[in-house]
């Protein structure tokens, strides 16, 4: 087919699914169905008959797609919102997840008949929570900050322990040493954490430091350290996703220049991401094995919604204040997506056996269970009593470019044969619209008062709107020349 075909292809792809985005978000679906569905429709079975069977390449672009989405999700993320649920996330992550593997793992082998390795390997496929997914609909619901919190920490933190499992069981045909298996689980994830948090905190003293020539340069520079921050581990053979996921989060919480503008750029390249990816994955899906499995699916689906998430949660949280309504509601809103599909495919790469038929499964119970789930969300809250309209919130203070503001910000230093040395603030007579913010004077800033003198060497930092930007340079310019008597008749102060 011809660039251009695939061109006007792609754009009329990514417009209708950008288009879909309005209708699955007044149904209270995440948005993955409408895209999974697109694929399914330009696939195989559909009127174009795009044929996809590539699974190596599927699992590669379904990894870095992860990637972006699990940085974006950290950059995105608040840190004061999740910051008391984290102990509680960790937990539901790693031992709420190992709970959920065993009980799927075990009602496949007695329910549908599953040999042990397979019905593992599924168990494990399905117990992370889908990050994207998550975002997109708990976002938009009232929900107590402190239970948000954990369903947003837990879905970017269960990822990395659930890749090790299955990337364990895909590769070993006998059953996993469990004590070397739980050791290297330790490893990965205590590395993992580290160089996250390693590469983000070089990285953000960086970004304050280095002034780059452009504000656009600033996101690509915090999601290419988050990027970084996969490879590195990867490379250390710890747990990249973790990695990419922690970084992100400490970046996007580090207060770093144009900080509104890297969100947004995460943003949209996450949804980009998550277009590509899940038309992607319908395209691989094969409809016409689909309904073999719905019964299986459904089996193990109410298995996990019904059994698995619940006990699972109920367990993990033991030891956390939580209440009985927040239980439940954390088990409804288990959502699954994309990440279960993905991972998926790492057992049909490794050629393990019914390793189609796992990934029939797992397609689904995604789409059925994210039909159930999704819209019933806000009803689950209420019957819940957990939505919390008139909830205190935290004060929400951001650093906003000037340029958004119309405003500009100029950067004075004083010579020493200037005659603005001795001069006070107030003498400057600035218009109105602008004003002398800060003071940076042997190595140190401060804010200045009206009487605050000004000294040679000083550096001001003085903040004005665009309209009266280039009178109060001629002013600055004018008492330069004069002094605190100088008139208004432009830089000779005459």
């Amino acid at each position: 087919m011809h660039l251009d075909i695939w061109l006007l292809l792609g754009s009329t792809l990514v417009l209708s699914a950008i288009l879909a985005v309005r209708l699955s978000h007044r149904a209270g679906l995440p948005s993955l169905l409408v895209y999974m569905g697109l694929g399914l429709l330009i696939g195989e079975a559909g009127p174009l008959h795009i044929a996809f069977e590539d699974v190596e390449l599927a699992h590669m672009l379904g990894f870095a797609a992860l990637v972006v989405i699990l940085a974006e999700g950290g950059v995105t993320t608040d840190w004061r919102r999740v910051r008391s649920a984290v102990p509680a996330a960790i937990v539901v992550s790693t031992i709420g997840t190992l709970i959920s593997i065993a009980i799927v793992a075990l009602s496949a082998m007695w329910l549908i008949g599953m040999a042990w390795r397979p019905a593992f390997l599924l168990g494990a496929v399905l117990a992370p929570t889908d990050a994207a997914a998550v975002f997109s609909v708990l976002r938009r619901l009232p929900l107590p900050s402190r239970l948000c919190g954990l369903l947003e920490a837990e879905s970017g933190f269960n990822d990395a322990p659930v890749v090790i499992i299955v990337i364990a069981l895909s590769t070993s045909p006998s059953a996993p040493n469990l004590a070397a298996l739980g050791g290297l689980m330790l490893y990965e994830l205590v590395a993992g954490a580290i160089v996250g948090v390693g590469i983000a905190w070089l990285g953000a003293q960086g970004l304050r430091r280095i002034a780059l020539p452009a504000s656009g340069l600033y996101p690509i520079a915090v999601m290419s350290l988050a990027i970084t921050s996969y490879g590195v581990a990867s490379l250390l053979h710890a747990s990249g996703f973790l990695a990419v996921y922690v970084a992100a989060l400490v970046l996007g919480n580090s207060r770093l220049p144009h900080g509104p503008a890297t969100r947004g750029f995460a943003e949209g390249i996450a949804w980009l991401a998550q277009i590509g990816v899940f038309v992607m994955l319908g395209l691989l899906a094969s409809p016409n094995e689909l309904p073999g499995q719905i019964v299986p699916a459904l089996v193990i689906g109410f298995v996990l919604l019904l059994v698995a998430r619940p006990v699972s949660v109920a367990l993990s949280t033991m030891g956390f204040k939580m209440s009985w309504g927040e239980k439940i509601f954390a088990s409804w809103a288990g959502l699954r997506g994309a990440v279960p599909i993905i991972l998926a495919t790492i057992p049909m790469v490794q050629g393990v056996e019914q390793s189609g038929r796992i990934f029939s499964l797992v397609f689904t119970i995604v789409v059925v269970f994210t039909l159930l789930q999704g819209p019933t969300l806000p009803l689950a809250a209420r019957l819940c009593r957990l939505e919390s309209d008139g909830e205190t919130r935290e004060l929400d203070v951001e650093a906003a470019p000037l340029e958004q503001l119309h405003a500009d910000l100029l950067e004075v230093r004083i010579p020493g044969d200037s005659m603005l040395s001795g001069v006070e603030i107030f003498e400057l007579r600035l218009p109105p619209g602008a004003s002398v913010t800060l003071i940076v004077r042997n190595g140190s800033s401060f804010v200045p008062e009206p009487t605050t003198p000004l000294q040679a060497g000083d550096t001001l930092l003085v903040v004005t709107t665009d309209n009266v930007r280039e009178a109060t340079e001629r002013r600055l310019r004018a008492v330069s020349r004069k002094g605190r008597l100088a008139g208004w008749f432009g830089e000779t102060g005459l």
